[in-house]
């Protein structure tokens, strides 16, 4: 049996990737379930396996048709998903009532469910959130009891407010394979007979590493599985660092390197580190430097010259201030203590100008 899992599509999300990005990654993100339906078709795939999240929010009735008639042009593939905390099961819904094409079976209840494919040799279990939150760990109730070859689980949460459990506890369920959602990142191996997929596309700008889904086989109960990268672009986290010499034209010239390193077609988070002129500011807000950077945080602080500054300000505040410190013996000043330094002349210096 030939399988295909994934989770978290988070269809109709609208994520930060930049100036140039942002506006085509809802568009995008339907390009890449689209291509893993493609995949469906093209390898007749058996069971197309959705962990929770298809949607990112409660779905719309005409993105319910728009995904029904995508999973209706699959010749083979049967689908079997649940909802997840993000497009749970509300009490007026648009998934409670919708007719879903014949090769489509949805575990749209709050209590465990089984469908089974004899022509598979293959039963899949589940159950959907009622709520945006699910307390609780794994219960007795959810233990497999076999009727079929191939017994499959789709279990979504893992984090202290959406199904807190352990791998350990999720194996001793006894199905073959259990297919995870919720968390984003994949599993880069599989651990025990449980697996997250991750999301096909990073829907948040935490979203890091490589995203795609998990293909598999299943048979007497075995189940071998591999990770396939599917997502179009990947959000990058680098951080630059920074010394007395770095100019704004030189820092921007730095970024557009590291992004021609690192892949245009990415989207990036840049943080500042390190000492800086104290003369110098960088306009990160305004700083060009490509289409896909969601945003630049400076973290740096003015090389300041403590001891120039303490003899050229003689008895005022500012020199009674850092005399203070400098009294200290070096080795008991602290990152908390230079911090405080650093925060304390840059105040006072910022007092005068006013």
């Amino acid at each position: 049996m030939k399988f295909i899992h994934t989770s978290d599509l988070h269809l109709g999300v609208r994520p930060d990737a930049g100036p140039e990005y942002t506006k085509r990654r809802p568009e995008e993100i339907w390009e890449t379930f689209k291509s893993i339906l493609d995949r469906c078709e093209d390898e007749q795939i058996d069971l197309l396996l959705i962990s929770g999240d298809v949607f990112h929010r409660q779905p719309l009735l005409r993105e319910l048709k728009e995904l029904n008639a995508m999973f209706a042009g699959l010749s083979h593939t049967k689908v079997v998903f649940t909802a997840g905390n993000h497009d749970y099961l509300k009490a007026n819904s648009m998934y409670r009532n919708f007719k879903w094409a014949g090769n489509v079976v949805p575990l749209l209840e709050g209590r465990l469910l089984k469908v089974e494919f004899p022509e598979f040799r293959t039963a899949v279990s589940g159950f959907s959130y009622l709520d945006r939150e699910l307390q609780g760990g794994i219960r007795v109730e959810w233990k497999c009891v076999r009727s079929m070859e191939n017994e499959i689980l789709l279990l979504h949460g893992g984090d202290e407010k959406h199904l807190s459990f352990k791998r350990a506890e999720v194996d001793l369920l006894g199905y073959d394979y259990t297919a995870l959602g919720h968390i984003h990142k994949p599993d880069p191996e599989i651990t025990g007979k449980c697996r997250y997929s991750g999301s096909p596309e990073p829907t948040d700008p935490n979203d890091t590493g490589k995203h795609g889904y998990v293909i598999g086989t299943a048979e007497n109960g075995i189940v071998e599985t591999e990770f396939v990268p599917a997502a179009k672009r990947e959000y990058i986290h680098l951080d630059i660092p920074v010394d007395e010499d770095m100019t704004g034209r030189l820092l921007l010239d730095t970024l557009r390197e590291k992004i021609e390193e690192n892949g245009v077609e990415n989207m990036y988070r840049f943080t500042l580190k390190g000492l800086r002129d104290p003369d110098i500011r960088f306009d990160t807000v305004n700083m060009d430097a490509g289409g896909g950077v969601v945003d630049i945080r400076d973290l740096t602080t003015p090389a300041y010259d403590y001891e120039k500054l303490c003899a050229s300000n003689g008895q005022n505040l500012l020199g009674r201030f850092i005399q203070s410190f400098l009294e200290q013996e070096e080795e008991s000043r602290g990152e908390v203590e230079q911090m405080a330094l650093y925060e304390g002349v840059q105040a006072i210096l910022e007092t005068r100008k006013e």
